[in-house]
């Protein structure tokens, strides 16, 4: 049981790591994008849609981006137990940045002609993508002001694996084309599934935390029994 125990927090170390990493292609090219936006070398394809309206487009970098690599770093255990201030105070910078992410990503979407070769059902998928976050931020925070930890942690898993689809895109996208076509609809399917797989990977986290707080909980009572 000991020997579990370690390997599973062992393992569990290198989760935010991880996160970062999956964020990285979605940073630098948000990067590249905002530095030719501000007079730097056009490193990106332009798009007529945000040269005429940019706003949009920058606030939703300058979010996404602490967002995705601060808000990996909460998801270490080691680190909320030893330094939980550190992550009570991020938490506060983070709730801000999370609705700035969902809002604009919605603005984006609404203000924007679509995409050329994306459809009406990609559409509908980042519509309920920006309103999903946004009320999965703000039931994280009201649990969390009721003491509620674990629905707490629950909302703001969800929230940062919504905000996480565009790094999972990038594996969507190379591999879906091969598996199901390159269609219209086979596209919007294709971006979706990334949204799709990271809420499921948050979920089986959710449950996996779960379990882990009942069997501490069953330890502790058992050793008061004793």
């Amino acid at each position: 049981m000991t020997t579990n125990t370690s390997t599973r927090r062992a393992s569990a170390q290198w989760v935010p790591f991880a996160l970062v990493t999956l964020s990285l292609v979605p940073v630098l090219s948000g990067s590249l994008r905002l530095g030719g936006m501000l007079g730097g070398p056009q490193l990106m394809p332009t798009d007529p849609r945000i040269s005429a309206f940019p706003l949009p487009v920058v606030l939703h970098i300058l979010s996404v981006i602490p967002y995705s690599l601060l808000g990996a770093f909460q998801f270490s255990a080691r680190l909320r137990q030893r330094r939980p201030g550190w992550h009570r105070a991020s938490g506060r910078l983070l709730v801000p940045l999370a609705m700035v992410v969902a809002g604009s990503g919605l603005w984006m979407t609404l203000a924007y002609a679509p995409k050329p070769g994306t459809g009406m059902l990609l559409y509908a998928f980042r519509i309920a993508v920006g309103i999903g976050m946004g009320t999965a931020v703000v039931l994280g925070f009201a649990a969390i002001r009721h003491g509620d930890v674990a629905r707490h942690r629950a909302w703001m898993t969800r929230a940062y694996a919504l905000a996480l689809g565009a790094g999972t895109q990038v594996f969507t996208g190379a591999f879906g084309p091969i598996l199901v076509g390159t269609s219209l609809l086979a596209n919007d399917l294709t971006m979706g599934a990334a949204w799709a797989i990271n809420l499921a990977v948050a979920e089986l986290a959710i449950r996996g935390g779960r379990r882990r707080t009942a069997r501490q909980k069953l330890g502790i009572a058992a050793g008061s029994a004793s």
